[in-house]
């Protein structure tokens, strides 16, 4: 779990999962779903509860914290170019996604054909 210090140290736009793991175990389960959904509810958390086991919300865990983060990008409130904001691109080429997106089609002389 997370501590409130640790979290004002972090940044306002930080984007944290809390999963509950070996969902596939209910029978030996120690925290409610009920219980830690309202943690993470309290504490501004992403909550997922997944099974390494059966692979249930193992991937959905990536792709919601992802989705949270582009939209983020997208909204503004993170700016991959400024240092510090905790985001890099894997890829120089991948920096494009941000440039406005071509409207038009290619000229014969970018082609290339």
């Amino acid at each position: 779990m997370t501590s409130p210090d640790a979290r004002m140290l972090a940044s306002q736009s930080i984007v944290i999962i809390l999963c509950g793991n070996k969902k596939d175990l209910d029978a030996d389960r120690e925290v409610t779903f009920l219980e830690a959904s309202r943690f993470a509810q309290e504490n501004e958390l992403m909550f997922l509860e997944t099974s390494a086991l059966t692979g249930e919300n193992v991937e959905e865990a990536f792709m919601q914290c992802a989705r949270k983060i582009l939209n983020k990008i997208e909204s503004g409130e993170l700016d991959p170019e400024r240092m510090g904001s905790g985001i890099q691109y894997g890829d120089a080429a991948l920096r494009q996604l941000r440039s406005p997106r071509r409207t038009q089609a290619p000229s014969a002389q970018e082609c290339g054909c």
